[in-house]
């Protein structure tokens, strides 16, 4: 119905069903066919029709001026969510793990907005896996091990892991453990995340898969930050994820313990809400951490092997 109200608004304009046939490449027979069609869905005569004259009824007329403005926003609509496609516009709601976002990836989605300034970023940290959908958020940025069990399109960055990290401070009042087994006489600090249990670690090592468990902890934190602090602090021996803890390390705020053991490797993931048509603000993000993340993953997994447990102190 809505390509006859186009065809009456093109004859009103033309004067003619001739010239609106040509324009479109058809008969006047159709042409003629489609606002006959109009009038019925309305129910009212919206042109006089001679077969030497044409012209436009009071109610036709009145049609006209309202209808021509709704097609011209229909039109407008129409090209602003086609150019949505090609040009980068509008907000992005973004959910984030805090441990992601609080390293690398909130530089990667500055940069970004940067280099596109007609878009807007909301970003949202929590470590639960949101409903995209009823939330109203258009991606989600994930470390798990495994893919989560949902409905959404995943787009992986990379993968990378956890490490054993302490302050030079407990190391030197405590002493450096030599062996998985020297762990059970430290305070071992736990993150609350999904990425594992939180009543033990589960270690890659020489002799392979190696469970540590943690009977007691003195501390229990659902944010990396706040474990960070705690080390700091000299409270014991916690994991962090190797984007989390680089910073630290590279500064000397923490050292790296046991380093021929990591966490079991886990992804960087990207989540959205499956749509046959994509926002180019969100094409566009994507492939930019795409190109950014793997690269910086690759650079800091080199420094982490390079840096080492420190001399047992005296």
């Amino acid at each position: 119905m809505l390509q006859n109200v186009r065809t009456f608004v093109r004859v009103v304009e033309a004067g003619s069903f001739t010239a609106v046939a040509n324009e479109l490449g058809t008969t006047t027979g159709k042409i003629s066919r489609a606002v006959t069609a109009l009038e019925e869905h309305v129910n009212a005569a919206l042109l006089h029709r001679t077969t030497r004259h044409l012209a436009v009824t009071d109610v036709g007329e009145r049609y006209y001026q309202r209808v021509k403005d709704i097609l011209a926003d229909i039109d407008d609509a129409n090209a602003e969510a086609s150019n949505a496609r090609t040009r980068p516009h509008g907000r992005i709601r973004i959910h984030s793990m805090p441990g992601l976002a609080e390293s690398h990836m909130t530089a990667a989605i500055i940069a970004y907005q940067t280099a596109n300034p007609d878009v807007s970023i909301e970003l949202r940290l929590s470590q639960r896996l949101p409903n995209l959908v009823e939330e109203g958020y258009d991606v989600s940025l994930l470390a798990a091990p495994k893919l989560p069990d949902s409905g959404y399109v995943a787009r992986t960055f990379g993968s990378t892991f956890g490490i054993l990290v302490a302050s030079s401070e407990y190391l030197e009042r405590r002493g450096v453990p030599h062996n998985i087994e020297e762990l059970g006489e430290h305070s071992l600090l736990r993150l609350e995340s999904p990425l594992g249990p939180t009543d033990e670690w589960t270690l890659d090592g020489p002799e392979g898969h190696v469970r540590v468990p943690i009977d007691v902890s003195p501390f229990l934190a659902n944010s990396p930050n706040s474990l960070r602090y705690a080390l700091h602090s000299g409270a014991g021996i916690g994991t962090l994820a190797t984007y989390s803890a680089i910073d630290d390390l590279r500064t000397g705020a923490l050292v790296r313990v046991l380093p021929s053991y990591r966490l079991r490797a886990f992804d960087i993931f990207a989540l959205y809400p499956a749509r046959r048509y994509l926002d180019a603000k969100i094409v566009t993000l994507l492939e930019h951490l795409r190109k950014v993340i793997a690269p910086e993953l690759e650079m800091l997994h080199r420094d982490i092997e390079m840096i080492t447990v420190p001399v047992e102190a005296h």
